[in-house]
């Protein structure tokens, strides 16, 4: 009796218990010629993290491309992703399916052109980016430096657009859609010093990653540079990204004064290079936050 009940069990939770799609991965190419070896012997990445769900594993599998890898081959996805290659070749089938990923003629894998569609239709960062892109030809065009707009994202600062000035003195390693610490860039000090002070501790208290050897990752001295910021109105680093340039930013103001985005000018490393382009970036900061409060660009009863 009480091995008949044992029986059913387990036969009972064997049918409870999620299962995984059975689906054979496609094979392309080089990485397909190791696929079967590689699928028998990888691990289960649910013994290195919790069990995720599949959409969760999606994100990372699209997070896997970046300026430096805008195409990969799907066994360099899943490294990337660390989710198991035979997990990636069902995921990124499913993916390039729907239109989020495309599938070149060499079989590497790229972001689609649907998903760029769908990220448009409706993204406040969108609007923002289109209300800006005029002011920053001018700004640009007045400087003749890299310009930029960025928002914060959690700890980073998201580059919404960039300017590149041909010629331009300084090195700027950033691109449209690059990200950058919060704390080693004038946008992220100017951003950060507009939110709470909660929200500053708890920036403070991560760890802060040095880029170069003037990058500053002492709480208390980034603390006081946050509050010159906000008591001055611009932000200045010196070499914190790139030993040659500087950065100099200033806020950008959306509905009811919230700071919503920074602007931001790349100069070269110099003493006597950052007090002359701050009245331009002040200038053309206010004309994008008088034309945000136009009708149809951010809901006034939302803060943003």
């Amino acid at each position: 009796m009480n091995r008949l009940c044992g029986q059913r069990a387990l036969q009972t939770t064997s049918l409870l218990a999620p299962r995984e799609e059975s689906r054979e991965p496609e094979h392309s190419g080089r990485d397909d010629a190791r696929m079967s070896h590689v699928v028998r012997n990888e691990p289960d990445a649910a013994s290195a993290r919790p069990r995720e769900n599949l959409l969760s594993r999606a994100v990372r599998i699209l997070e896997a491309f970046d300026a430096g890898h805008p195409s990969l081959p799907v066994a360099a996805i899943a490294r990337r992703a660390d989710i198991p290659v035979a997990t990636t070749y069902r995921l990124v089938g499913d993916l390039v399916e729907l239109g989020l990923l495309e599938r070149g003629p060499d079989r590497r894998v790229r972001v689609g052109v649907r998903m760029w569609e769908l990220a448009s239709r409706s993204s406040e960062a969108v609007s923002l980016r289109d209300v800006a892109i005029p002011f920053m030809d001018d700004l640009h065009a007045a400087v003749r430096q890299h310009t930029q707009l960025a928002v914060l994202e959690g700890a980073e600062v998201l580059y919404l657009e960039r300017k590149s000035a041909r010629g331009a003195e300084a090195a700027n390693i950033t691109r449209t859609a690059s990200r950058l610490p919060w704390h080693a860039c004038s946008s992220g000090l100017v951003l950060v010093a507009h939110t709470s002070v909660t929200a500053q501790e708890r920036l403070l208290s991560a760890r802060l990653e040095q880029l170069t050897p003037l990058t500053v990752t002492d709480p208390a001295e980034l603390r006081r540079q946050l509050a010159e910021t906000r008591y001055r109105g611009y932000a200045a680093v010196h070499g914190s990204v790139h030993e040659q340039a500087a950065g100099v930013a200033v806020p950008i103001q959306g509905p009811n004064d919230h700071v919503i985005a920074a602007l931001s000018v790349i100069v070269p490393n110099e003493e006597g290079r950052v007090a002359p382009v701050v009245p331009a970036l002040l200038t053309t900061a206010r004309g994008i936050g008088r034309a945000l409060l136009a009708p149809g660009h951010f809901p006034a009863e939302r803060p943003v």
